[in-house]
């Protein structure tokens, strides 16, 4: 987790004109009471696998992507190309079609689906949070597709963390996923880094230990819409959607191990503009507008 004077802790969309829309309120959804939940441009579905499972994805029209951590059991994608063996952390991205996952053995995992698909849509938990799309936040349009249409695993053992990047980024057409370092012991309550996004929802996953999120929505000039500031205690598994523009930052408070994922969708324009962060860039271009 970067620290409050860290310039990485600055990153965000360029500023603009307060649109004056409604600010949402943040979810805190815990993943074992409600396993499929989503925010505005994409779905998150949590497993307890167990191993001889046979996990149908659908036929999907956009890609799949498979957050694989250490607690996860090794599994084997089946799409009409092949079988492709998983057996370590990191992520999967499926392209668009049918596909399986034949599990083997016992663990979590967590997929990935953009918030459109059929297969997915009617099983969400929270759909009533947007029966309307959220004014603030910008709608998925997807990045440009790969050079070839295949299953892609990109294991974390390939990359150490590194204190000059934020996390081990990766993205697809229409994911950033970013594993942050694991959290030994709570987070240094003098070292918060509280910071906001303009028009990008953040889920933030936590896969190990506990967190204290802590929300500020920004105050409009009708002040019956102010809200007190949030200090939420949530365990893993759990997802919290972070809307805009709040401002926001999460404290691991477990004595053991703590452990985020932050996923974001559309994909970061700020992360990918910086040198050698994201790290499947070769694989997954950016659009061309968003070039320097």
């Amino acid at each position: 987790m970067y620290e409050n004077d860290d310039p990485r802790s600055a990153l965000a969309t360029a500023a603009r004109p307060d649109s004056g829309a409604a600010i949402t309120a943040a979810q805190y959804l815990d993943l074992r009471a409600t396993p499929v939940v989503r925010a505005q441009n994409v779905i998150l579905i949590h497993t307890d696998a167990h191993d001889g499972d046979d996990l149908d994805n659908g036929t999907l029209d956009g890609e799949l992507a498979i957050v694989v951590t250490d607690a996860s059991p090794a599994f084997t994608v089946l799409t009409g190309d092949g079988a492709t063996k998983v057996d370590s952390p990191g992520l999967v991205v499926v392209p668009p079609g049918a596909s399986r996952i034949g599990v083997h053995g016992d663990g979590p995992l967590v997929r990935l689906v953009e918030a459109t698909e059929p297969a997915w849509l009617d099983r969400v938990a929270n759909a009533a949070a947007y029966a309307e799309d959220h004014p603030r936040v910008t709608l998925l349009e997807r990045w440009p597709e790969p050079a070839e249409p295949r299953v892609r695993f990109y294991p974390l053992s390939d990359v150490p963390d590194d204190p000059k990047r934020f996390g081990r980024i990766f993205r697809t057409r229409s994911f950033m996923v970013n594993f942050l370092p694991l959290q030994n012991g709570p987070r240094d309550a003098h070292k918060l880094s509280p910071h906001h996004h303009d028009d990008f929802e953040q889920l933030s996953l936590a896969v190990r230990g506990e967190y204290v999120h802590h929300i500020r929505t920004p105050w409009l000039p009708d002040s019956t819409t102010w809200r007190d500031d949030e200090h939420v205690r949530i365990g893993s598994p759990s997802v919290t959607v972070i809307p805009p523009p709040t401002v926001h930052t999460s404290e691991a408070s477990d004595p053991g191990v703590n452990q985020l994922i932050d996923i974001f969708s559309p994909p970061r324009v700020d992360f990918s503009e910086k040198p050698g962060w994201v790290l499947n860039a070769d694989d997954y271009p950016m659009p061309r507008m968003s070039q320097p």
